[in-house]
């Protein structure tokens, strides 16, 4: 057995050209290893059914020889009790890291990741992304998915309800619903604890309708409130179609000189692309718009890389232009961008337009096209969903005409 290590001898050491191991004369087993690069480490060598085996201790100077050694007889007493120290430390090592994977915030980034993205619509999985880390993570960061129990599911969303928000704690609800059911398929957890937890408020369907005066207001008020928002909203009414679909509207879906616009069926609410014709009022909003510099994507963007966003803090500038053109009159009811949507399907109606046409326009496959008469219904109703939405924008622009409660 060599000489004992002592620290002077230990801290005169000069590194080599090669790689080396010096034994401690002291305790048979540990040793000091130089690198080439001057940095030194502790390892102890010891057989396990035979087989040769090193755990390395750490680094000196951080253990000091003393340390070193006491760190080593410790090793070496759970050698001769029949433990295996290196394959302990491994297991330490996969139980740490299993915590880590496990915390609820990596298997939600995961969530997020491996399925909302790879398989819904980005205003989907960025509301999910919004609502998860909004609401959820900073309530249950650090802990384990495993230990989320229904009761924990329950709090979040009395706590929603609480803040005076319960269609929103139900739109949590489905977010975490569906989280922990991605984590049932991947066999992270064998039960989701959403299951049996039910929403906490009633929805009930919408049916607000915006008369021809308030949609005036609205109209006018586009001009108040400008770019990016009041031709965005123009649109919503022209068109009839969804606030994410007309917001993330890509040029290369635009065809202005045959007035039609293709919405890809990855971007549709029902997966199925659509087909929008153009009316000329349409066209012309359209043509009107402001182009970023560069190479833009979207039609409504402040960057040209990014759809524009805000839709709250744009309805609040449209309700308040919309409160300066009242003369004595009550200000609008309570209404969303959606009920554009619903105003201008009610108004072709009015207007004379059949329902099935009216349906081909909002890209609905039920109603009139459910069941067995949508697999064997093909016609594409272009011409009719052409002359429905220009009848309706001949309409909305006739609309225009100065009323006496409003400012002019």
């Amino acid at each position: 057995m060599g000489k004992a290590l002592t620290s002077r001898t230990i801290a005169t050491l000069k590194p080599k050209v090669g790689r080396q191991e010096i034994p401690d004369g002291l305790l048979a087993g540990l040793y000091l290893i130089v690198q080439p690069s001057g940095s030194k480490s502790w390892a102890v060598r010891y057989r396990n059914c035979g087989r040769p085996r090193k755990l390395t201790l750490g680094r000196y100077p951080g253990i000091d020889l003393s340390s070193a050694r006491e760190l080593a007889r410790k090793v070496l007493v759970a050698v001769a009790e029949g433990r295996d120290p290196v394959l302990e430390k491994k297991n330490a090592h996969r139980e740490i890291a299993g915590r880590e994977r496990d915390l609820f915030e990596k298997v939600a980034a995961q969530f997020l990741e491996r399925y909302a993205k790879a398989n819904t619509r980005e205003s989907t999985w960025r509301e999910a992304e919004r609502l998860l880390n909004r609401d959820v993570v900073p309530n249950w960061k650090g802990r384990a998915v495993r230990e989320i129990s229904r009761w924990d599911v329950i709090e979040l969303l009395d706590r929603k309800v609480d803040e005076g928000s319960p269609i929103m704690a139900n739109r949590v609800l489905a977010a975490v619903r569906r989280l922990f059911g991605w984590c049932v398929e991947r066999g992270i957890l064998e039960t989701s604890p959403c299951f049996g937890v039910k929403a906490p408020a009633p929805e009930r369907s919408r049916d607000r309708v915006l008369s021809d005066l308030e949609l005036r207001l609205v109209w006018k008020a586009c001009d108040t409130i400008g770019w990016p928002f009041g031709p965005l909203t123009r649109l919503l009414i022209l068109t009839a179609q969804r606030r994410d679909e007309v917001s993330e509207m890509t040029w290369s879906e635009v065809d202005l000189d045959a007035k039609v616009w293709t919405i890809p069926r990855e971007r549709t609410k029902n997966d199925v692309a659509h087909e929008v014709p153009l009316s000329d009022a349409t066209v012309e909003i359209l043509r009107s718009l402001p182009i970023v510099i560069g190479k833009p994507r979207y039609v409504f963007t402040t960057t040209g890389a990014t759809p524009v966003g805000g839709f709250s803090r744009a309805k609040d500038r449209i309700d308040a232009a919309v409160s300066t053109m009242t003369v004595g009159a009550e200000p609008l009811l309570r209404w969303t961008f959606h009920d554009l949507r619903r105003t201008a399907a009610s108004g072709m109606a009015r207007l004379g337009i059949n329902l099935p046409v009216i349906e081909k326009v909002l890209n609905h496959t039920s109603g009139s096209f459910a069941g067995i008469v949508g697999v064997y219904q093909r016609h594409s109703f272009a011409d009719e969903k052409r002359c429905a939405l220009e009848k309706w924008s001949r309409f909305v622009l006739s609309l225009q005409q100065c009323a006496k409660n409003i400012t002019c």
